[in-house]
């Protein structure tokens, strides 16, 4: 028999959602003589949910608001002084929409960086930025650490750190945890791609005593590491010291992948290196194969990251923060509304709230306040064209 729901989640109660997260834990103020802080927050709102800037969606409402004005009241509101501040409360917005029922222990974690390129010269903004390999034009980047939780359905982004040139990778893996920590998430396995796997991050997990699985990459035609994948004898466990002198646990595995050009399947061998963990390389393989739920995370952000060529880190930090924080809105919400009626396991019907549907309603419940303009001034008459 075919389930009908009994209630509906109103555009709305979408809004009221969002509002609520930004009112209840972020300071940003914006009031002045031509907007206020409520008309900031609803434009910032339907700019995040289309993945416009600010230039389109002031042009694209009746609010009465230029994009200068509103850039230069963000600017000023979100000062760079106080970067770390407004860490503290975007975290606190993320953390304070877990779903009802979530452990906090048990959880799975995934660590990555994401990096927003940078072309500015001014020394005082290229302290806040990383210097890396060349990449889109540049090799300073703005870079922001994200903690990402995975159980069952829910896949949430739970804590934010603004990346500085002396931070060290450990000081990084360190500031995160420790921000799960303060709501009493702990992490029973960590997953790290290949850009923290080092031996300072190695040796801080031992000293922690924190479980994690680690990409290690394989540099150089011979030696090394790739001198192990020789063979027929399949998947394997063995200890390996690196050059700096760290040993860990290293599992190798050996697995059949298709050849771009001929679509035959070719032999790929795997490199993961394991802490405080006694799986087998294949449990190792697809375990780790969780981890790229944050990459999905970040796919998802395209579509509702506020477009923007500001060169203030805090603006920066605050756009891609707002955007997670609605990924997790839209997961509490899933969680809560689209439960599949019945005793047992809590079962989501994914279908009844996509996140494109989910972004669709807040965009039409800004637009009932700030309508967008149906018409527009031109120099010839369309009646005299059209008809």
């Amino acid at each position: 028999m075919r389930m009908i729901p009994e209630h509906s989640l109103k555009a709305e109660d979408v809004r009221h959602m969002m509002l609520e997260s930004m009112e209840k834990h972020l300071s940003l103020k914006t009031e002045g003589y031509r907007s206020s802080t409520d008309q900031t927050l609803h434009l910032l709102l339907k700019a995040v949910a289309e993945g416009s800037s600010l230039e389109a969606v002031c042009a694209d409402t009746c609010a009465g608001v230029s994009s200068n004005t509103l850039r230069e009241q963000l600017n000023a509101a979100l000062e760079v002084g106080e970067l770390r501040q407004q860490e503290a409360e975007m975290n606190a917005a993320l953390q304070a929409v877990i779903p009802p029922g979530m452990p906090r222990g048990g959880l799975e974690v995934a660590i990555d960086t994401h990096d927003e390129p940078f072309y500015g010269k001014t020394p005082h903004l290229r302290a806040y930025t990383c210097k890396t390999r060349a990449k889109d034009g540049t090799t300073r980047f703005f870079r922001i650490a994200s903690a990402y939780v995975i159980w069952r359905e829910v896949r949430l982004t739970l804590a934010l750190t603004y990346v500085l040139p002396e931070d060290t990778l450990s000081d990084v893996v360190d500031k995160l945890l420790t921000q799960l920590k303060q709501v009493g998430l702990h992490a029973t396995v960590l997953y790290l791609d290949k850009g923290f796997c080092c031996g300072d991050i190695i040796r801080y997990l031992q000293l922690v005593q924190q479980a994690a699985v680690l990409a290690c990459p394989m540099r150089g035609k011979t030696g090394g590491i790739r001198a192990l994948c020789q063979g027929r004898h399949g998947s394997f466990t063995t200890d390996y010291t690196f050059t700096d002198g760290t040993t860990a646990r290293l599992s190798l595995v050996d697995t059949r992948v298709p050849n771009p050009k001929t679509k035959r399947k070719q032999r790929k061998w795997l490199a993961f290196v394991t802490v405080l963990l006694d799986w087998t390389p294949r449990q190792v393989y697809n375990k780790y194969r969780r981890r790229f739920g944050i990459e999905a995370a970040y796919r998802m952000l395209r579509q509702v990251k506020v477009l923007t060529n500001s060169r203030n880190p805090a603006l920066r930090f605050f756009f891609f923060g707002l955007g997670l924080l609605m990924q997790n809105v839209w997961v509490l919400a899933r969680w809560l509304f689209t439960r599949r009626p019945g005793k047992g396991r809590h079962k989501l019907i994914p279908s009844l709230l996509r996140f494109d549907r989910f972004r669709k309603l807040l965009v039409r419940a800004v637009e009932r306040f700030y309508p967008p303009p149906l018409a527009i001034s031109v120099f010839v008459s369309p009646q005299s064209v059209i008809h």
